[in-house]
């Protein structure tokens, strides 16, 4: 196994390099007869790709996707599903002066260690940029869940260094989470974030977030009791993600302060009384908002300068130059929904291939 794909029946194996000529991916497992044109792909990827706002990154790539295979007549055909993107302002010189030390907490060093030679260009494949993928992979699930199940899976940014951002809690907030460019559900915190993100380029500095995940409409019966329980493959799929080093399902960490009295998610003949647990019981899902969140660290790529080594050993001193973001959380919304997505049209496919459409015997929701 090369670790390059996710999913067992809707899986998704992903290729290319940041300042390669392409990026792209093979989806296999979707089912035919839905139909997908590159318009159902393209609105998640403009929500990523860079250069969209001054507080990312300001490579500008069109991100335009193209459907290479199993599409026909304008539906799925149940055959493999090729993505390309093509990448069209690589500047690689950028990177000339890294290729012989390593930038601390990036991969470079890990990756000598694992392959004995690397791709400095940006980070090569460990570079965010394979995300584009995932969320054009995503996409069809998405599509395919919403239209199936009514599944629908949103993302908002919940907290910028100590910025702690407001959960949107109504449909209004939901959209507005959508007309701004830090995924936000408070558009009067916006400009408090604008400046807190200038002051940090000033500061040649970066800052970590965290990201929140809710999917709605999700059945019951998802996921396995033991080794491929679904919150398990959702941890595993977010932790996936570039900077990511934390993931919570439900409420996560807080559960160390809570009792069981408080936290047993309680049922009546009318629905559950809570959902501390995220939507799953036994990593097995109950019906309830499945709910995910990440804490994403804040980018190494700053121009103040910090101690390493070159790849001789020698010490020295490393200043990142080029285009980054002051925070990578900001565009990690789309690719955090991308991973949930693609986990529970995995699952979904292999609940229906194991029990086909079995109905739960007590439904209480």
């Amino acid at each position: 196994m090369s670790g390059n794909t996710i999913g067992k029946l809707f899986s998704v194996t992903s290729f290319g390099e940041s300042h390669g000529p392409a990026i792209g991916c093979v989806v296999d497992g979707c089912p035919p007869g839905l139909v997908l044109s590159e318009a159902d792909i393209q609105p998640d990827l403009d929500r990523r790709k860079p250069g969209t706002s001054k507080f990312v990154t300001q490579r500008k790539e069109a991100d335009a996707v193209k459907i290479l295979s199993g599409v026909y007549e304008g539906q799925t055909t149940g055959t493999p599903i090729a993505l390309l993107i093509e990448n069209s302002d690589q500047r690689s010189y950028d990177y000339d002066k890294i290729k012989e030390v390593f930038r601390p907490n990036h991969a470079d060093y890990a990756y000598i260690q694992k392959y004995g030679r690397r791709d400095p260009r940006g980070g090569g494949r460990s570079s965010a940029r394979e995300t584009a993928v995932r969320v054009a992979a995503a996409a069809i699930a998405k599509k395919y869940l919403r239209e199936k199940l009514s599944t629908v899976i949103r993302g908002y940014c919940a907290q910028i260094g100590p910025l702690q951002l407001l959960a949107p809690t109504t449909e209004a907030l939901w959209q507005t989470v959508e007309q701004n460019p830090f995924f936000c559900a408070d558009l009067t915190r916006v400009e408090e974030l604008e400046a807190y993100m200038t002051q940090l380029r000033r500061d040649g500095d970066s800052v970590g977030a965290r990201i929140n995940v809710e999917a709605s409409h999700v059945p019951p019966g998802l996921g396995e009791p033991v080794y491929d329980r679904l919150d398990a493959d959702l941890a595993y799929a977010l932790m996936s993600i570039n900077a990511v080093k934390g993931v919570e399902i439900g409420d996560g960490f807080a559960v160390v302060n809570q009792r069981g009295s408080e936290g047993r998610d309680e049922m009546t003949p009318a629905g559950f009384l809570a959902n501390h647990s995220g939507g799953t019981a036994g990593g097995i899902s109950t019906g309830q908002n499945i709910r995910c969140s990440i804490a994403l660290k804040p980018t190494s790529s700053i121009t103040i300068p910090g101690k390493t080594i070159d790849v001789d050993g020698h010490a020295t001193e490393m200043r990142t130059t080029g285009r980054h973001d002051p925070c990578v959380g900001i565009r990690a919304t789309p690719i955090a929904e991308a991973m949930v997505a693609i986990v529970l049209m995995d699952h979904f496919l292999r609940n229906r291939a194991q029990n086909g459409d079995v109905v739960p015997v007590t439904p209480i929701i």
